[in-house]
């Protein structure tokens, strides 16, 4: 489905990963992941990153975003597996993976753009919902009041690409409602 917002190309992928298979992969990730919990520099004070957050690629080039510079480990069975699956609807040769792990309803990732230098001007994103449904807000950079929120489900692939990153920013709110763990795996090319 694609999502018919301007200056965008964002397609929705329900049911990418049959339930069974996108359960057997989170229990693998969740149990498997070399998680980690970063500090963020916010106004000037650092605070635990309200997710874990791990880093995997295939070329050993770092991340960064946010003042937090992240080496990848090598990508392993699991995340080739799912990538090879990515490359049916996006054939584009990922070389890297940002997993989030999402423990609650407080866990969340603020307003941002994934714009960073690294990852090239028109980024493509492959980004697998695996866990408790989440809704992934976006919200236009010039537009103000233009904004759109999608329930990203349990083994669904939300792709962002062309323009998307210099016109949209998009988050994961915190939730007061009890629900349950996400793990969250975005696909990403770093040269």
């Amino acid at each position: 489905m694609k999502l018919q917002l301007p200056d965008s190309d964002i397609t929705y992928f329900p049911n990418f990963l049959v339930n069974e298979e996108a359960s057997a992969y989170f229990k693998l990730l969740k149990s498997s992941a070399s998680w980690r919990q970063d500090e963020i520099r916010v106004y000037g004070k650092l605070y635990p990153q309200p997710r874990l957050t791990a880093l995997y690629g295939k070329n050993n080039r770092p991340y960064s975003y946010s003042g937090i510079i992240m080496q990848p480990l090598p990508f392993n069975k699991t995340l080739s597996e799912i990538e090879k699956k990515i490359t049916a609807i996006a054939p584009v040769g990922f070389t890297s993976c940002l997993l989030n792990f999402y423990r609650d309803g407080k866990d969340s990732n603020g307003w941002h753009s994934d714009d960073e230098k690294e990852l090239g001007e028109n980024p493509v994103i492959a980004s697998v919902s695996l866990g408790q449904s989440r809704y992934f807000h976006l919200r236009h950079r010039k537009l103000k009041d233009l904004k759109h929120k999608i329930l990203l489900e349990h083994g669904s692939v939300l792709l962002m690409s062309g323009q998307t990153q210099h016109y949209w920013h998009h988050q994961i709110p915190k939730t007061n409602k009890p629900i349950g763990e996400r793990i969250n795996l975005t696909f990403r090319v770093i040269p």
